[in-house]
């Protein structure tokens, strides 16, 4: 009996639509779950009829795999990879690669990679975004580790891969923990255009009084724009005229206002701290989900705070595509993918990861969870200037952020005014608003900070570290 290209460990359904993917573009697969009642039923199941085959155990599952065996796990993050690992390696030869293709932080990759490596054996991070329908059809792949062991998966996971006009979405990212790195920023933006495009439909709702129908159709325009034309639009007006249970009222109102997280929003901020890379709208996105968790509390406090009433304001509505809102969706968008932009250059300087931005954001346009129109003006403008510190000044984009401005500005004072949290699009203006600012008042803190623990400063007339004393 011939033995199987493709092993894949773990059959949630991000692990199945992978395997089927695998399948229908030509790599016979073995599988293996930790429960083997799964396994059957994936196989009786979606499976049937298909070069797929189980195994029982680890030992079974390598020994069905033709040499270099590629074995993609898909499963939870943290100590269970570890625990993989360390029950396959034993069945392991020289040359076999493991990929992780879940969403693990980047520095236990770094561990992994040095570990694996030593043994002979290739290890990959591998970033994979799509959801479940993009892992079936095609998702964005950021596969990292060593150029070696990249090139032992590159017709796989091209093929697996989203294709788009320049080529599939995958690349090789870079070494050691790039891979997830990448994912990890990846999902920060995630995190910021969600929160950004629920803000907007919360406007649309308390100031206009639009139903779930009408606040789709604006988002039906936004997403024949270049500026807003994305996946996440596109899903966010599917989700607006979703009805109850075929009723006529809207489903998304029937939800809970608590948003859940699985870990990565949080570890790119921590990153961003780290690194000493400004990534306020990101942050915004994530402490938004945390405030949303607090709903007993928030209950509360609303009838204890009292806050300004709701005051009519101009969004555009007259526009018919509500153009001052639109401003401040397109300008904090665009904040998110600049922040996140910014976070890769850092992270890749310090980390010497030597990150191709044009790349990466080629990879996205295809497949992922932000893929969108505006990536390919993002990869124009790191093609023009590969060391562009942020993507704000890039000629395009800073004429849209010079045009938009004032909308972003005036929605911002309108929620303000009317007590509507606005957190994404409050710190979007900030963050704005201090970039193009040549001088902040900082100046005064580090006066503070020397005057309570000498922490010295710098001045703009002389050169040199000073000191004051400045209490008698």
């Amino acid at each position: 009996m011939s033995k199987a290209h493709f092993g894949l460990i773990g059959l949630g359904v991000m692990g199945e639509n992978l395997v089927l993917n695998a399948e229908r573009n030509g790599f016979s697969s073995v599988v293996y779950n930790r429960t083997y009642s799964k396994t059957e039923e994936f196989l009786n199941g979606r499976g049937a009829g298909k070069q797929i085959s189980g195994a029982r155990d680890l030992k079974d599952f390598v020994n069905k795999l033709d040499r270099p065996r590629r074995i993609l796990m898909m499963i939870k993050a943290g100590s269970a990879i570890d625990s993989v690992i360390e029950s396959i390696s034993p069945y392991l030869e020289v040359g076999d690669l493991l990929i992780d293709g879940g969403n693990s932080e980047f520095r236990d990759t770094e561990r992994r990679v040095l570990e694996l490596e030593r043994k002979s054996f290739g290890f990959i991070g591998m970033g994979i975004s799509g959801g479940s329908k993009g892992a079936l059809e095609g998702p964005s792949m950021m596969p990292g580790g060593t150029k070696t062991s990249y090139e032992a998966i590159e017709s796989l996971v091209c093929k697996m891969s989203a294709q788009v006009e320049d080529g599939p979405c995958v690349t090789y990212i870079g070494p050691g923990g790039s891979g997830h790195f990448v994912k990890t920023v990846h999902n920060g933006i995630e995190y910021a255009i969600e929160q950004i495009l629920a803000e907007a439909y919360d406007l649309m709702k308390r100031i206009c009084g639009m139903s779930g129908d009408e606040i789709a159709d604006v988002f039906r325009r936004w997403n024949a724009t270049e500026q807003l034309s994305s996946y996440l639009v596109e899903i966010t007006e599917s989700c607006l005229r979703t009805k109850d249970c075929g009723g006529k009222e809207d489903l998304v109102e029937k939800i809970m206002d608590k948003a859940g997280q699985k870990g990565t929003g949080l570890w790119t901020v921590l990153s961003a701290l780290e690194l000493g890379a400004p990534v306020p709208t990101i942050y915004a996105a994530l402490n938004a989900r945390v405030m949303s968790s607090m709903k007993e509390q928030r209950i509360l406090a609303q009838q204890i705070i009292s806050g300004p009433s709701i005051k009519s304001f101009d969004l555009g509505k007259t526009d018919n595509d509500m153009s001052f809102l639109m401003d401040a969706v397109v300008l904090a968008c665009f904040a998110s993918y600049a922040q996140g932009m910014e976070l890769l250059r850092i992270g890749s300087n310090e980390y010497n990861y030597k990150l191709n931005m044009p790349s990466i954001a080629q990879i996205w346009k295809g497949g992922c969870i932000i893929r969108s129109q505006l990536l390919g003006r993002i990869q124009n403008a790191y093609s023009a200037c590969p060391e562009l510190q942020n993507l704000l000044v890039d000629p395009w984009f800073s004429l849209e952020v010079n045009r938009r401005l004032p909308g972003l500005a005036s929605v911002v004072a309108g929620g303000v005014a009317s007590g509507i949290p606005l957190p994404c699009l409050t710190s979007t203006l900030d963050y704005i608003n201090s970039y193009r600012t040549g001088r902040l008042p900082q100046n005064l803190v580090q006066a503070m900070r020397d005057c309570f623990g000498s922490h010295t400063y710098q001045r703009v007339d002389k050169e040199g570290i000073f000191h004051t004393n400045w209490i008698d």
